[in-house]
Formats: C-alpha cells, structure tokens, sequence
C-alpha cells in the first residue's frame, strides 16, 4: 500500500479540476446563424459543407484554403486568450471540430471527398496551434468531435444539410467515426497534450438511435483504453442524462483501471414548448431544482464502488420570445442575469464544469447567445477560487496549514467516536481515515496553489487558483493508486480523504 502517492501532476489538475469555459462554437464546423460571412450570398444551407462547396464554385480552391485557414488562425488571438483568462477567468474551453478536421483522408466517403478535403490540409495544424496556444495560458481544452461522418443527430451542427443521422445505420461510418477518435487519442499522447481534458466521443447524438449509440461507445472506449487508458472520455447523453449516469457509472467501476467517462449534457431552456409556456422566473426556478439524476446516483456512488461525474458542455442565456412576453421588458437585463447566475451557481455545485454556447461570432455581441456580453453583464460568473489574487491564495493557505493539525485531530476523534459506539466489537483500522484526511487535505491545497507552485504553465503570472472538480473520478484515482481497493475498510479512508477536501475548503471559502 502506498501511504504518501505522489502530488498531483500538472496533467492531473487540468483533468480533474472544476472546468469553467465557454465553447469555441462555428470555428472549426461552421454554422451560419454564428459566422454568416463564411457563407456565400446565395447559399441555401447552414452548414459546413454547404459553405465550403458553394466558396468552392465561386472563389476556387486556393482562395478557399485561405478564407478558411485564416478563419481557424484567428479564432483565438493572444488577446483573446487574455480576456479569457483575466476577465472571465476561464482555465478551459470546449473545442467543437468535425471528422473533416483531421484531414483530407478522414474526409473519404463522405460529402467532404474530393476536392472539399483539400481545403482541410492545415486543419489539424491549427486545432493544434490552438491547443497549444491555450496550453501556455493554463487553458485546458477538451476536443469535441461535433461533426462525425453521416451525421450524429438531423442538425446541421453535424456538418451536412442531409436532415438524417446516418452514422447510427452505416458501418462504414462508425468505423470512420471510430478512425477518428483513435487518430485524436494517438495525438494526444505522441504530442503530449497534456492540456486536453479530455476527448468527448459526440455531440448530441440522436436519441432515438441511442442502443446504437451506446453501442458505439463500447467499442470507441476499449480502442481507446489500449492506447491511453488515463484520458477522460465524455460522452454525450443523447438528451436522456439518466441513461448516460447509468452507463457511465457502470464504465466507471473502481476495479477497472479504464478511462474516466464524463457525462456531456446540455441545457437549454428556449427550445421546447414547455419553456415558451412559462415566464422567466418560473424558468429560473425549474434551474435551481435541476440535476436531480445527479443527486439520486450519488447515494449508489459508494456502495457500487463506481464513479459520476457530469458536465454541461453547453447553456446560454437565452430564453425564446414568449417567455419574455409574459413580462415588462424593463425587467429583461436583471432577470437575463438572475437566469446566468442560476445557472452556473447550479453547475459550480453540482458538477465538473460547463463551457457556455458560445464565445465567438460575427454579429453584435452575441446578445443572450454571447459569453463575453454575459461575462460583461455578470449573469455568467466565476468559481471562487479563480477569482483570488496570488495575496490572497497565499494568506488562505497559509491560514489553512496553521488550522491543519486542529482539523484532522478534531475529524478523527469524532470518526473513531461514532464508529467504536455505534459497531461495538467490530475492528476497525481508523488510521485510514487519517491517511484518507491527510490526502485529501493536501490534494485540495495542491490544486488551489498550482499556479503558484509553478506546476501549471502561467506564463503571465495570472492570479487564481483551482479546485478539484470530478471529484469522485478523482477519488477513485486516489483509491487505485493508494492501493485502498483491496481492502474491505477502505470506506475509512475514503470517508476521510472527503472530510479533508471538506475541511480544507471550510476554512478557504468561509
């Protein structure tokens, strides 16, 4: 058994830690209503494919590699990436790309074949230069395969205007799909992202193909455990996130060293008829009560001896026109920023992170839809920690390693207490719980100080510090690499890394 693991690594705490992001949307897979002028006039459809075929007939390949490459190139300048850490005090983003970013050759047998491939040939290059532009900002960036071969949802989001999700039905493009996501992972490694949170399988994959879906995930997570069996893989939960909670949990048993899976889901409350019924305060409110499915799977967490965790790769703020008609219109601007604030407060408590939809486009500010509007209008704000100047970090710490010796002999005590009383004569072995406090006290502080420590790149001194997010996948890392799992006491040292992560943030955040 190994009493004293090793701290956590730079590549750990970009995994692990709460993600708070916004989503680099209609980049890399175009959508008209965000970027209109990647668009020609007379082009009918909104997607990616329908752009670039119709630059293609009227401009000619070699000023269409150009459109697009420079699309890609200043996508996220230096001066975004300051913005982004200094002023909404991001440390990730999600990074929407399709099958056709790989490459001309991940472009055969589909709509992209042919000459529409060769506008891709520096694609890659640049998701890259993306990453590792973010890498040097102590960004974090998870890969979102948003556009998959065939299609994985009717939405042209999926790269085509087919209106049908044929990657479910056609082998040829599961094994494109599954190409793809080897060929990312295979990246990741030789290149050692060591900032890619992870690598998300799908978006919003179709729900009524999802035994298909499933299915394909079982195949695409045993390719990937043979290549890297450490890289988070998130998966969308094909608008049905109890069913997503449950598999994930059932492919994050502890006796498995396998690839954390995260859950993907997306909210949204300006789609659906039973949002235009209601006005924004009753909206605000069904926030505030959301996420049950969470609460409810957490009480298997430890008797399962499995893993949850789950991220909202997507919300905005918008809210659709008849919510908004059921009120004064002076009233807009407060509640679109109650509505914000309901909504990360929620995700801030109850799971890994969220990326808002979306960070860039051509026209205004983006309104509702906009990050930096809503940043700028506070309705979408930060974790704490991230907003601690290096004074403070340092001052808190300080406080909590002055506390440290009071905390742990007080939890112990009152552990040992409860236990010897209520199982009189059963053995128990309370120095686990000591070990597990110590841990979980340290891990806390490692990921609040890894700015300052130097682990994470931080190449302009940005202030801030970070907090375990996934925090039961991260348990249950800890539990492996500790050597816990074999024995039947290891709920003491499991219930005592918990009450050190507890205590330490008691004393940081009050």
């Amino acid at each position: 058994m190994q009493s004293n693991p090793s701290p956590p690594t730079a590549t750990d705490i970009f995994r692990y830690r709460y993600q708070h992001g916004t989503n680099l949307g209609s980049i890399f897979v175009l959508e008209k209503w965000l970027h209109p002028r990647m668009f020609e006039k007379d082009s009918k459809g909104s997607s990616e494919i329908e752009a670039v075929t119709q630059s293609l007939k009227s401009n000619g390949l070699q000023a269409t590699r150009q459109k697009w490459e420079h699309h890609w190139q200043s996508a996220l300048t230096k001066l975004d990436l300051i913005w982004l850490t200094d002023t909404a005090k991001c440390n990730s983003i999600r990074l929407p790309i399709g099958h056709f970013s790989l490459g001309p050759q991940f472009c055969k047998g589909t709509p992209f074949e042919g000459e529409v491939a060769q506008v891709y040939i520096k694609a890659w290059r640049a998701v890259k230069k993306i990453i590792n532009d973010c890498y040097d900002h102590g960004i974090g960036v998870l890969i979102d395969l948003h556009a998959l071969p065939g299609g994985a949802n009717i939405n042209a989001h999926s790269g085509t205007n087919s209106g049908k999700a044929e990657l479910w039905t056609f082998d040829r493009h599961l094994k494109l799909a599954t190409e793809c996501i080897k060929f990312i992972v295979q990246e990741i490694v030789t290149y050692r992202l060591s900032n890619v949170i992870g690598v998300e399988l799908c978006n919003e994959p179709s729900r009524a193909a999802s035994s298909a879906v499933f299915k394909w995930y079982d195949d695409a997570l045993a390719m990937v455990n043979t290549i890297d069996s450490s890289i988070p893989i998130y998966i969308g939960d094909c608008w049905d996130l109890p069913t997503a909670i449950k598999y994930a949990m059932k492919k994050n048993k502890l006796d498995n060293a396998r690839n954390p899976v995260i859950v993907d889901t997306h909210k949204y409350y300006t789609f659906a008829a039973h949002d235009h019924s209601q006005a924004p305060q009753q909206i605000i409110e069904r926030v505030k009560g959301s996420l049950g499915d969470i609460t409810k799977n957490k009480r298997d967490i430890a008797s399962c001896k499995t893993a949850l965790s789950v991220y909202v790769g997507e919300y905005s703020c918008t809210m659709d026109g008849k919510t908004w008609s059921k009120v004064d219109n002076a009233h807009r601007q407060a509640l679109t920023q109650q509505f914000g604030r309901a909504q990360t407060d929620k995700w801030q408590n109850m799971t890994s992170g969220s990326a808002f939809w979306t960070f860039k486009m051509n026209w205004m500010d983006g309104g509702d839809w906009g990050f930096k509007q809503q940043v700028k209008t506070g309705a979408v704000t930060p974790p704490k920690c991230l907003t601690f100047s290096v004074d403070e970090i340092k001052s808190k710490c300080h406080r909590a390693n002055e506390c440290r010796e009071q905390h742990r002999t007080r939890a112990l005590v009152q552990h040992s207490n409860y236990w010897d009383k209520t199982s009189s004569g059963t053995k128990f072995e309370h120095w686990r719980y000591e070990l597990g406090w110590d841990l979980g006290f340290n891990d806390a502080m490692a990921f609040l100080c890894s700015k300052l420590d130097g682990k994470l790149p931080n190449i302009r001194q940005v202030a801030g510090g970070d907090k375990i997010g996934a925090l039961e996948l991260w348990i249950g890392k800890r539990m492996l690499e500790t050597g816990q799992l074999s024995s039947p006491l290891a709920w003491e040292w499991e219930h005592g890394y918990r009450k050190g992560v507890k205590d330490f943030d008691k004393l940081i955040y009050t």
